[in-house]
């Protein structure tokens, strides 16, 4: 573990590290960033000192290229798992839920956003950066839209130019300190991530077929309008669909009214809030 008062970011400082003996996990956490990163190059929010901003480094064996979707599942539901154990001691009983890809979301509103850069070697993954952003005592968020959710493009035309009338929709930041309206101490909730990671991340070391099998499940179960069919926008337009399932790979297979099965990579679909 690696504790820093101030850096650019914990991606970044993970970027060119390497660890002098060899280790399992190397965790790095910030009080600040100056160039905090979220999805698709859009900047993260974080007041100083407030809220938990963390990197992981794995390098994970023989875990092929088609699966490496399993650690984004790992990671999303182990702050996903630190935020129930949070609201559940508060006595708050509020859905808590994974925004495919991995954005945290308490109702409708963002907790927590992760970042995951990955080097592969030939077929398989060499090591994976993990960055995490968890909302814990921020009072206030002065620039939600510089963090939008990529899926949420705050112009309709970027998808779609024939609906610059379909209102476009901006994830609203929240903490637990909003939620609960205590603080929080940080370092309990960074504890209860890594437990729940470092159990995930050894099923997924172990490389049995049911062990990614159970972690999958447990992300599909989890999923942010996993029920009933929604409305989502592409490029040829609104369409209603609900979630068949997420590849291996990370792409969003939706089902559509009319029974067809839509494929999606990252920023290829949007979500469209309800009226």
């Amino acid at each position: 573990m690696i504790e820093l008062d101030e850096t650019t970011s914990t991606n970044t400082f993970l970027r060119d590290y390497r660890p002098l003996t060899s280790v399992a996990i190397t965790l790095v956490t910030a009080d600040h960033q100056t160039a905090g990163r979220g999805q698709a190059g859009h900047s993260w929010e974080s007041e100083r000192g407030q809220n938990l901003l963390f990197s992981l480094l794995v390098q994970p064996t023989l875990l092929p290229s088609a699966d490496v979707f399993v650690l984004s599942e790992a990671i999303a539901l182990s702050i996903r798992e630190a935020i129930c154990d949070q609201l559940r001691s508060a006595a708050i009983a509020l859905p808590v839920t994974v925004k495919w890809p991995n954005d945290i979301y308490v109702g409708d509103s963002k907790v927590a956003g992760i970042l995951i850069e990955n080097e592969f070697r030939g077929a398989h993954l060499a090591r994976s950066i993990i960055g995490c952003g968890v909302n814990i005592n921020q009072g206030r968020f002065a620039f939600a839209s510089d963090d939008r959710h990529p899926l949420e493009a705050s112009d309709a035309a970027t998808l779609d130019p024939a609906h610059q009338d379909v209102p476009s929709t901006v994830p609203v930041p929240i903490s637990l300190f909003q939620l609960k309206g205590t603080p929080t101490e940080r370092r309990f909730v960074l504890e209860t991530i890594i437990d729940a990671f470092v159990r995930r991340y050894e099923a997924i070391q172990s490389g049995a077929p049911a062990a990614l099998a159970a972690i999958h499940a447990d992300y599909l179960a989890a999923l942010y309008r996993r029920e009933g069919r929604h409305a989502y926008r592409d490029a040829q337009g609104l369409f209603q669909a609900e979630i068949n399932d997420v590849e291996p790979t990370g792409h969003l297979i939706l089902r559509d009214t009319e029974g067809r099965l839509r494929r999606y990579a990252f920023k290829e679909v949007a979500y469209v809030k309800a009226n």
